[in-house]
């Protein structure tokens, strides 16, 4: 049964790595339509497709799924750059039709404001020291890998998933103070930017919750955790997890309920519109 909201936020799926979960994100597409889809970072992972990531179908069907909505439902897609898909400054900002690529944005809803970014800005280490970044990145690639390993041994016996990098992070008691940091540290710019609340991810640490009257909201990833937020029609914003939906009733489907690929091209350019003018973009 799809189910319908006004706006959904999806972010750190990182397409182009072994570990993104392009079938699931594409699969929790079709049961959820929404007017406003906003992709806050990190959707592609460039660093890895620069060192050893591989591009597949799954993750092309990803963006099938995505231009299906903008052509079929007249959903308006934000996809804000984060750090892993860092090579969309080249074009920023960008906009074709219901697609608009952009640094960060503010949303206005039910007479609140929210501050949407990705959130490695505020982040001292990958904005000033990125050799340090890169280091990081290699180590959670492995533990990543690690995860993998386990989990096929656990499905082999029978047992549910286990997300063995939320895990580690939840248990180093650096990692837990550099997340209790961070979520502050953003709450404190949406109130300096005049915004009741504060929209993010790049930490994949889903979360829904108030700091000092601001509203924190976090959407998690598409790696590990497998979340999203979204919003109903009242301004209400809920954390929905994958692994929580039922699919029973449509088991039988698989990737056949994603629809067929589109033909990219004859989306993005063959139905722009007439007022479309390419005067101030940069290459």
């Amino acid at each position: 049964m799809n189910t319908t909201f006004k706006t959904i936020v999806i972010s750190d799926v990182h397409l182009g790595t072994k570990g993104s979960k392009a079938k699931e994100v594409a699969r929790f597409l079709k049961q959820h339509s929404c007017e406003n889809l906003i992709l806050n970072g990190d959707i592609i992972d460039g660093w890895q497709l620069r060192k050893s990531g591989t591009w597949k179908r799954k993750h092309t069907r990803f963006f099938n799924r995505v231009l299906k909505m903008i052509e079929q439902e007249n959903t308006r897609v934000f996809y804000l750059r984060g750090n892993h898909d860092d090579f969309l400054d080249q074009i920023l900002p960008l906009q074709i039709g219901n697609l608009s690529i952009q640094k960060d944005m503010v949303y206005e809803s039910n007479g609140k404001k929210f501050f949407i970014t990705h959130g490695d800005i505020f982040d001292s280490i990958t904005s000033n020291f990125r050799w340090i970044a890169y280091l990081g990145d290699i180590g959670y690639t492995f533990l990543l890998w690690l995860n993998r390993q386990v989990n096929h041994h656990r499905r082999r016996k029978g047992l549910p998933y286990f997300s063995l990098s939320q895990y580690v992070k939840g248990k180093v008691k650096s990692a837990v103070s550099y997340i209790d940091e961070y979520e502050s540290e953003l709450a404190k710019v949406a109130k300096v930017k005049g915004c009741d609340g504060i929209i993010c991810g790049h930490i994949h640490k889903a979360e829904n919750r108030k700091i000092e009257g601001i509203t924190y909201l976090n959407s998690g990833d598409w790696v590990e955790t497998m979340s999203a937020l979204a919003e109903d029609h009242d301004g209400n914003w809920q954390l929905i997890y994958y692994n929580e939906m039922d699919f029973s009733k449509k088991s039988d489907e698989k990737l056949r309920e994603i629809g067929p690929q589109l033909d990219l091209k004859t989306v993005a350019f063959d139905k722009l519109p007439e007022n479309f003018n390419l005067g101030n973009f940069r290459f």
